[in-house]
């Protein structure tokens, strides 16, 4: 059975293909709405799908956007999808979602597949040093949005963050508040320049306190392994800590789960902090006290952003969001 055209639902509504053309793409047409039903009813009949890459040759638009994730499995990327996925959807956009694992080729791979595909624009969350990626959507007059994590460049992107400077400073200044001196830094990959931000922000604070401590410095990836893992070396290492900052929420959920098991009592023992406010971090017991990004907000203001470069409404900018301090049970 072939696939239905918009010739057979001209013939099958009784009209002209222009009209059906002009009355399904919601241009301003004279027409009566019993005509407008009978093309409508047509279109459910006979299951037609209209050709979005014959419409975007006479449109300069496909009406889909791109996005770039690092790893769909952590819970900070997968709620910031669906905030990009909602808000595209209310301005009627379609959405590609790219899952790149924190692997460049495969990176690069997907942006090429995104340029292939014609899409308007892309929402791209770096997995490393991508400024060769941006440097090929840029040449192919793709517009593009970069979220949370900055890339290491000369150049300014525009872009949604959110403060991670100020985030620091109220885990870290809430943590001495509850008199915890001796505090352990738990940093991410340092590949990353999100990374290396919240890791100088937490020594340039620790510092003003007059409670730094280099050797209570640890570095994983931002998963709940890359928290075991740092959190193993931290507790061989035999340091004497009060708290644990841990640089990603994930990490801090995979930290716990080694003291846990180690015997070790939380907050009692040790005060765990978190960074991010993933949804799980309100599930597990205790829950846990967290420096909040605001994810969806972030997702939905990327998307905003976005689509206005692509229509003309707004300019090149970069938009910084505030943190929150969640208090809970691990401090």
């Amino acid at each position: 059975m072939k696939k239905a055209t918009m010739a057979d639902i001209a013939e099958k509504a009784n009209v002209s293909k222009a009209t059906v053309s002009m009355v399904l793409n919601n241009k301003n047409i004279n027409v009566s709405e019993a005509t407008r039903q009978k093309i409508y009813d047509a279109v459910k009949e006979l299951n037609y799908i209209p050709n979005t890459v014959a419409r975007s040759l006479s449109t300069k638009k496909t009406e889909t956007i791109g996005i770039v994730l690092p790893d769909i499995e952590n819970p900070f990327f997968s709620e910031m999808a669906r905030a990009i996925e909602d808000t595209a959807g209310k301005l009627n956009y379609n959405v590609i979602f790219c899952n790149s694992d924190n692997n460049q080729d495969k990176e690069e791979k997907y942006v090429k597949l995104l340029i292939s595909k014609l899409v308007d624009g892309v929402i791209f969350v770096s997995g490393g040093k991508s400024e060769e990626n941006l440097h090929m959507l840029e040449s192919n007059h793709v517009p593009f949005v970069i979220v949370d994590r900055y890339i290491e460049s000369s150049k300014e992107y525009n872009g949604v963050f959110c403060a991670n400077e100020e985030g620091i400073r109220l885990g870290v200044e809430y943590l001495y508040k509850n008199n915890k001196k001796k505090i352990a830094f738990v940093t991410g990959s340092q590949k990353l320049k999100v990374a290396k931000l919240r890791l100088k922000a937490f020594e340039e604070v620790t510092k003003e306190l007059k409670i730094y401590n280099k050797e209570l410095i640890f570095q994983g990836e931002f998963t709940i392994d890359g928290g075991i893992k740092a959190t193993e070396d931290l507790i061989n290492s035999s340091k004497n800590v009060e708290a644990i900052f841990y640089s990603s929420d994930v990490m801090a959920l995979g930290g716990m789960k080694l003291l846990t098991r180690k015997g070790y009592k939380i907050p009692e023992d040790i005060a765990i902090m978190g960074y991010d406010n993933i949804n799980i971090s309100r599930l597990v017991e205790p829950e846990l006290t967290t420096v909040a990004q605001p994810i969806y907000d972030m997702g939905k203001e990327a998307c905003k952003l976005l689509v206005g470069l692509i229509n003309g409404d707004r300019k090149e900018e970069s938009v910084v969001l505030k943190p929150e301090l969640m208090v809970r049970g691990t401090v």
